[in-house]
């Protein structure tokens, strides 16, 4: 064994607070292992399940476990979209910490799945049903650690607040909007740990422990042409369908300009030193300045990091016409955009006017009720929140600790969470979760979505460790 400096040995004594007995341990993988069980078991989509019943049964958990009822509440806005919202009472030393995670889940239907989705099955070491990838496993995760901290006497230095909320995965009234719009008092906190992420393993090997950092910000606009059409018999130049199938190939021709951020620039930075080959190079070429114009072409290929790099926009849906003998008097279609942070959704809609290039295609935002927004709406994306190393200190610890050599990474989200709300209310928000997915078995939103169960136990002792290192004076 290599002889450690004294600041190597020094996060491991740190660490050595937040283990405990295998006992211990062992009662609470049994318990995060039913609680999992219990809210795949719940349907929670927007279409005819229920939040509430979710944040009511580990409602129900935290109070058999000694939380007072004056720290748990279920709240909401109608019968079927409730949120929950716990303390663990802390010192009072440190502003609090509030961790998110979503109850809700896309839709599965049984018929496509080869068990039914929202019964929770054990098989070859997985965990199956719909939310175990996405995100049941870290509503479970964070329950069980509260619990189990809860049941230890544990203080920490800040309260902990936990929220695990509504239609996130959909439906007109998300949680943690409407948390912080009506009850701000119950989940104000110095920062935010958001569960709705991952780490992904390679051939079963960690290259890096991804930190999400920022994101970008979700944007729909229907895409619209209008005309008098006419019978079919008689068909004429002008023709809805065709007008805006034309604009829609510009804008498949076309890429938003290479742009990167404080998160995405230490992104590539780090993968560079992991990544080999041309890849590496290319990684280290875009952060010259000038940036490498063709490493950028090359890496542009990957749809990862070309979503990394960039805005993306494009077509999801199309609708058009109204008989099989009629010309089409509407064409319509939605085009999906993805905005690095510190653009807006008004910029992107003018942006895609020009790259449409036909001024009888309207191009509308649709807020996130999916309502056409007439020109001047728009929605903010706010600029990456600070690296705080009261985060990332104690979790490069814990990550050096439990996976030695692993270096932590700053990334984008491509995606979307939660997070949006929290950033623009400002809470800095940092999406961190132990459990590994294959890069190749990443099944969220699909058939037969599964999270190996080894993946699920290592995530609990990881968010254990974390959690108590971020509230520890110690740190």
């Amino acid at each position: 064994m290599p002889k450690l400096s004294s600041l190597a040995v020094l996060p491991i004594l740190l660490l050595a607070g937040t283990l405990s007995n295998p006992q211990s341990d062992s009662s609470n993988k049994q318990l995060a292992h039913d609680i999992f069980k219990e809210l795949i078991e719940i349907n929670t989509t927007d279409s005819v399940g229920s939040t509430t019943v979710a944040a009511e049964a580990v409602a129900k958990r935290l109070l058999n476990a000694g939380f007072p009822q004056s720290d748990v509440a279920v709240l909401g806005p109608n019968d079927r979209k409730k949120n929950l919202v716990a303390r663990l009472r802390g010192t009072g030393a440190k502003k609090p910490v509030l961790l998110i995670g979503h109850l809700a889940v896309v839709q599965a239907k049984t018929e496509d799945w080869t068990n039914d989705p929202f019964k929770f099955v054990e098989k070859d070491g997985f965990f199956y049903g719909r939310g175990t990838q996405d995100m049941k496993n870290g509503d479970a995760i964070m329950a069980a650690t509260l619990i189990r901290m809860k049941k230890e006497g544990y203080r920490p230095d800040r309260d902990i607040i936990l929220a695990l909320t509504a239609d996130e995965e959909g439906g007109t009234f998300n949680g943690v909007e409407w948390l912080l719009k009506n009850h701000r008092d119950l989940v104000d906190a110095e920062f935010v740990l958001n569960h709705d992420t991952g780490i992904t393993t390679e051939n079963g090997k960690l290259p890096t422990f991804d930190v999400t950092a920022t994101e970008k910000l979700y944007a729909d606009y229907q895409l619209e042409v209008t005309n008098p059409g006419g019978h079919s018999s008689l068909p004429v130049p002008e023709n809805a369908i065709y007008r805006l199938a034309a604009g829609l190939g510009r804008l498949a021709q076309y890429q938003f300009p290479f742009e990167l951020n404080t998160v995405t620039r230490a992104y590539y930075e780090a993968k560079s030193k992991v990544r080999t080959g041309q890849k590496a190079a290319d990684m280290k070429a875009i952060l010259k300045t000038p940036p490498d114009q063709a490493a950028i072409a090359r890496l542009s290929k990957d749809a990862i990091d070309n979503s990394t790099m960039r805005t993306t926009c494009v077509a999801t849906r199309l609708a058009a016409g109204h008989a099989n003998n009629a010309l089409p008097q509407r064409a319509q279609a939605n085009v999906n955009c993805r905005i690095i942070p510190g653009h807006t959704s008004e910029e992107i809609r003018l942006a895609l006017i020009k790259v449409l290039a036909d001024p009888k295609i309207s191009v509308r935002w649709l807020d996130p009720s999916r309502q056409p927004q007439e020109h001047g709406s728009d929605r903010q994306s706010y600029p990456p929140p600070k690296l705080l190393p009261e985060v990332f200190k104690p979790l490069e610890q814990v990550v050096r600790a439990m996976w030695p050599g692993v270096p932590v990474v700053p990334e984008m989200s491509t995606g979307a969470t939660d997070a949006v709300y929290t950033n623009a209310a400002g809470l800095p928000t940092y999406a961190i979760a132990g459990t590994a997915i294959e890069r190749d078995d990443i099944r969220a939103h699909g058939k037969d979505e599964r999270l190996a169960a080894a993946s699920f136990y290592e995530g609990l002792d990881f968010y254990y460790r974390f959690l108590k290192a971020v509230t520890s004076t110690s740190n």
